[in-house]
């Protein structure tokens, strides 16, 4: 088979990706807290034939940490990330990481996501609260106030730069290396009556994929020529013979 045909199957499978990824986040726009999936591409060389083909990768994905648009709620239990840090959730298949600060509390005090699932001081452990005391003011340190009485603190973490994030559940990730609790609170902290918007560019992401489509369209009428190109040499061939 002619090396233009796996070049070709190489950069549709490539773009097929990508458009995967662009759909998944044009689709959660209004996803709170929402990362933004991206995918990075390189070459490599066949060294299977003397002339070298460069050939394209299927891209590598990553979860984008570029931080979201706060918006304004004026909900008591609605928190915003405000810098590089991130909420702490309690999940059966363990703690997960997450920008949505969309919160709730149970009917026995539990401070959690919109999920159910409780979120962590910055000790690692839940945090309960008096369901009947009224308002909770949340500082930017994250300590809650319930009638001028601490009654604890929710906690912001750090994930280093060079862990490879995975999905959560709740708009969260999963680093492969420890989140550290954070405990200098100059230049980040949370931010009461806020929720971050998903770090998506709908402009940017909508033309990409119109970009992609056409690329992909491209590369497909390209394979069917060279298709072709091959069927008709065959036949000539066999005319000749």
């Amino acid at each position: 088979m002619q090396s233009s045909l796996y070049v070709s199957l190489s950069a549709q499978v490539a773009l097929a990706n990508r458009l995967d990824t662009l759909a998944t986040n044009v689709a959660n726009l209004s996803t709170a807290g929402y990362r933004a999936e991206e995918v990075k591409f390189d070459t490599f060389l066949s060294r299977a034939d003397s002339d070298p083909v460069a050939f394209s990768s299927t891209g590598e994905s990553f979860i984008s940490r570029d931080k979201g648009g706060l918006r304004q709620t004026g909900n008591d239990l609605d928190v915003a990330v405000d810098g590089e840090g991130w909420l702490a959730v309690q999940t059966p298949t363990g703690n997960v990481y997450t920008r949505d600060g969309r919160l709730q509390v149970s009917a026995d005090g539990v401070l959690q996501t919109v999920a159910g699932n409780p979120i962590l001081d910055p000790g690692g452990a839940s945090i309960l609260v008096d369901a009947d005391a009224g308002r909770l003011t949340i500082s930017r340190d994250g300590m809650i106030s319930q009638n001028g009485r601490a009654v604890g603190a929710i906690g912001l973490f750090s994930i280093p730069d060079e862990a490879k994030l995975t999905r959560g559940t709740n708009s969260g990730v999963i680093p492969d290396r420890p989140a550290t609790a954070v405990v200098d609170f100059v230049g980040q902290g949370v931010a009461q009556g806020y929720v971050e918007d998903a770090n998506v560019n709908p402009i940017l992401e909508m033309t990409r994929l119109i970009e992609v489509t056409r690329a992909f369209e491209q590369v497909t009428a390209a394979s069917s020529k060279s298709e072709q190109t091959m069927q008709d040499t065959i036949k000539r061939l066999g005319q000749v013979t």
